[in-house]
C-alpha cells in the first residue's frame, strides 16, 4: 500500500501586490525525498517554501500534512523574543533530556550557544535557527539557504548530517557542491510553475536548457501559424465571410494563446572595464602580521601577487580572511612587515556586509548618488557606466530590475537582489583590481555562472573570499588557506587542489611522525591507554565512523575506475562517461578529505 505524502500542495494560487506569484500550483513531497528547489532570484522560491511550511496562507488551494507528521522550517529571520540565549531558543521545543542534540548541532555549526540574543548577529541567529531544526529532527525539513554564514568546515559538517538523515528535505541553495552531493530530485520554479525531475541538481542545467529549447521551438511554430492565418484573413476573408467565421475565431484564440505566454526573464548583463592596465606587480607583502589584544590573527606572512592572478582566501569564520584582504589592499596597517602596492591600481570592492548600500535609499539614488557614477550636467537620471552615460533605469534593467523597482527602497530587496545592485555599482566603474568578499551569497545559479564567466575573461586581478567550493574551483589560480593559530599557507589552484595538496603533505608527514614517536615515546600497554578525552562528543562519533566511510569511498572509486576503463565507453555512451568521471573526481576528493580528517582526529585523540 502506497504511503501518503509527507506534504501535498494542490491548486495553490497566491498574489502579492496585484501580481500573481503562483497559479494553480501543485507538488508533493514523499518520504525519503531529497530535493533541490531552484529558480531565479525573485521567482518566489522562499515564498513557496513558506507556503509549504504553513507560514504563508495561499489565496486558493489546499495544503495537506498527514496527522503526526512534523514539517520543520529554517527561518531566515527567526523571532527569539522570550529567550535569553541562542541555546535557549534552539532547545525551546525539545523534550527534557534531549538538549544534547542542540549541543551537537552547535559544535558542528560553530555556534556559541551561550551568546545573549541581543548581542547576536544576523548570521548567528540563522545558525541558531538551523541548529534548532536539526535538533528537532522533523520528518520533513525545509531549508532556505542553510549554507549562508557558514564556513566550509561547517558546510561539510552539515552535508554529513543531511547525508545521514532519514528525514526528507527540500533545499534552496546557491552552493553547487552542496546540492550536487545531497539531492536526488529537483523542483524547478519558473514563471509561477513548478516542474519536478527525478534527478538531483547535477542534471538540472541540461534539463532546463532542454525545456527552454522545446519552448522556443513551440513558440516559433505558433508564431508561424499566426502569421499564416493572419495572411489568410487579410487576403480571403471578404470572399468567404460566412463560411470562415470559425477560422477567424481560431485566429483570435491563437493570438490570445501567444499573448498569454510568459517570456523567460533575460540574464543579467554583467560586464567590467579594467580601465588602465596595472603594473605587473599588484601587491607584495613581506613578513606582515596582525593581532588584536591577545588574539593572534596572522603570523609573519609574505606573498607576491602578479597582474591577472585570481587569489582565493579560505578558512573558518573568524580566522582572519577579511583582515588579511584589507592589509593586502592597504586599507589596514599590519603590526609588522611591509606592504607594497603596484602602480596604476584602480580598486572595486564587493563587501560581504553590503555596507555600500543605504537601506533607506532607492535603487535610483543608490546609483545616481554615487559621485564616481554621476554624470555632470545631465540631471539626475543618468549614470556613468564604464565611461559612457546611460539612463539609470536602463542600467538597472541590465541587472534584471523592473522600472517600478527603480524608486523602491533598498530594504525592500531580497538578498540576491541586493547582491545584484551592489554588482551594478562596482561593475560600472573601471577597475583593474577586483576585491570580492563573499560575492556568491544569495545569488542565483545563473547569475553565479555569469559572474564566473566575467571573472574568467577579466584582464585584471581578483582577490576573492568565498565558502562556495565549486566557485573557488572555477575561479582561483592560487589559494591562501588560513589554517588556524595565525598560519596562512599558499597553495596552487582552487579548493579541490588545496585539499589534495594538503592531504598529500599530511600523508607524507605521517611515516616520519610515526617513526619519531616510536623512537622517542615509550610504548604504553593497551590497558593503560588513555581514552580520547581530548575529543568532543561529535568528534568521537566521527572518528568511529570515518574508517567505514573511507572503506566505502575506496570501494566506490575502484568500481568507477573499472567502469571507466572500458575503451568504448566514451564514444558509445558519452553521457554516462561524463557522469562517471564527475562521480570519480567527487569521490576522490571526498576520500582525501576523509583521510585528512581521520588523521587530524587521531592526532587530537592522542593528545
Amino acid at each position: 500500500m502506497a504511503r501518503a505524502p509527507l506534504l501535498q500542495l494542490s491548486d495553490i494560487s497566491l498574489t502579492f501586490g496585484g501580481n500573481p506569484v503562483f497559479s494553480e500550483l501543485g507538488l508533493s513531497v514523499q518520504q525519503g525525498d531529497r530535493m533541490a528547489l531552484v529558480g531565479r532570484n525573485g521567482s518566489g522560491k522562499s515564498t513557496l517554501m513558506k507556503v509549504m511550511a504553513g507560514l504563508v496562507e495561499a489565496d486558493a488551494g489546499e495544503r495537506i500534512v498527514p496527522p503526526g507528521v512534523h514539517v520543520g522550517y529554517m527561518e531566515q529571520d527567526p523571532t527569539m523574543a522570550g529567550h535569553a540565549t541562542l541555546g535557549d531558543f534552539a532547545a525551546s521545543d525539545l523534550p527534557e533530556g534531549e538538549a544534547y542534540r542542540v549541543e551537537m548541532a552547535g559544535e558542528g555549526l560553530k555556534l556559541d550557544l551561550a551568546r545573549p540574543i541581543e548581542t547576536a548577529s544576523g548570521g548567528e541567529r540563522r545558525r541558531a535557527a538551523l541548529a534548532k531544526l536539526l535538533a528537532e529532527a522533523p520528518e520533513l525539513m525545509l531549508l532556505d539557504e542553510p549554507t549562508n554564514h557558514l564556513d566550509i568546515q561547517a558546510i561539510q559538517w552539515l552535508e554529513e548530517q543531511l547525508a545521514e538523515t532519514r528525514a526528507a528535505f527540500v533545499l534552496i541553495s546557491h552552493d553547487r557542491a552542496f546540492l550536487n552531493r545531497l539531492t536526488r530530485a529537483t523542483l524547478w520554479l519558473d514563471r509561477g510553475v513548478v516542474r519536478r525531475q527525478e534527478h538531483g541538481f547535477t542534471s538540472f542545467e541540461a534539463w532546463r536548457d532542454k525545456v527552454w529549447a522545446e519552448e522556443d521551438e513551440a513558440r516559433h511554430k505558433l508564431d508561424r501559424k499566426i502569421k499564416a492565418e493572419a495572411r489568410w484573413a487579410v487576403e480571403g476573408i471578404s470572399a468567404r465571410r460566412t463560411r470562415n467565421q470559425g477560422r477567424v475565431r481560431a485566429l483570435k484564440t491563437l493570438r490570445a494563446e501567444r499573448s498569454a505566454q510568459i517570456r523567460r526573464q533575460g540574464t543579467a548583463d554583467l560586464a567590467i572595464d579594467t580601465g588602465k592596465a596595472s603594473g605587473k606587480l599588484v601587491v607584495e607583502v613581506k613578513d606582515i602580521s596582525k593581532a588584536y589584544d591577545d588574539k593572534l590573527i596572522l603570523k609573519p606572512f609574505s606573498m607576491r601577487i602578479q597582474r591577472g592572478e585570481r587569489v582565493a582566501f579560505v578558512g573558518p569564520n573568524g580566522a582572519g580572511k577579511t583582515t588579511l584582504l584589507k592589509m593586502l589592499t592597504g586599507e589596514l596597517e599590519p603590526d609588522t612587515g611591509t606592504v607594497r602596492l603596484g602602480t596604476n591600481l584602480e580598486l572595486a570592492v564587493f563587501d560581504q556586509t553590503r555596507a555600500q548600500l543605504n537601506p533607506d535609499a532607492t535603487l535610483w539614488e543608490s546609483l545616481t548618488g554615487d559621485k564616481a557614477l554621476r554624470v555632470q550636467g545631465r540631471g539626475g537620471d543618468q549614470v556613468m557606466v564604464r565611461g559612457t552615460p546611460k539612463h539609470v533605469v536602463g542600467y538597472l534593467k541590465d541587472f534584471l530590475f523592473s522600472e517600478a523597482q527603480a524608486r523602491a527602497p533598498v530594504r525592500s530587496l531580497s538578498g540576491g537582489e541586493k547582491a545584484r545592485l551592489l554588482l551594478a555599482k562596482i561593475l560600472a566603474r573601471p577597475a583593474n583590481l577586483l576585491v570580492l568578499d563573499e560575492p556568491t551569497n544569495d545569488l542565483d545559479i545563473e547569475t553565479l555562472d555569469l559572474l564566473q564567466e566575467l571573472i574568467s575573461d577579466y584582464d585584471g586581478t581578483v582577490l576573492l573570499v568565498s565558502h562556495d567550493r565549486d566557485f573557488l574551483d572555477r575561479i582561483a589560480t592560487t589559494t591562501v588557506a588560513m589554517e588556524g593559530d595565525g598560519r596562512a599557507m599558499i597553495y596552487a589552484g582552487g579548493w579541490s587542489d588545496y585539499q589534495m595538496q594538503r592531504a598529500e603533505t599530511a600523508r607524507a608527514a605521517k611515516p616520519a611522525r610515526a617513526k619519531a614517536e616510536k623512537t622517542s615515546v615509550p610504548q604504553v600497554p593497551a590497558a593503560q591507554t588513555s581514552p580520547a578525552s581530548g575529543l568532543t562528543f561529535t568528534e568521537k562519533h566521527r572518528l568511529e565512523a570515518l574508517p567505514g566511510e573511507i572503506e566505502r569511498l575506496e570501494a566506490e572509486i575502484g568500481k568507477l575506475e573499472q567502469f571507466l576503463s572500458d575503451p568504448e565507453l566514451f564514444t558509445a555512451q558519452p553521457a554516462k562517461f561524463e557522469k562517471a568521471s564527475e562521480a570519480l573526481v567527487e569521490r576522490q576528493q571526498a576520500l582525501s578529505a576523509a583521510e585528512e580528517e581521520w588523521l587530524e582526529l587521531e592526532e587530537k585523540a592522542a593528545g
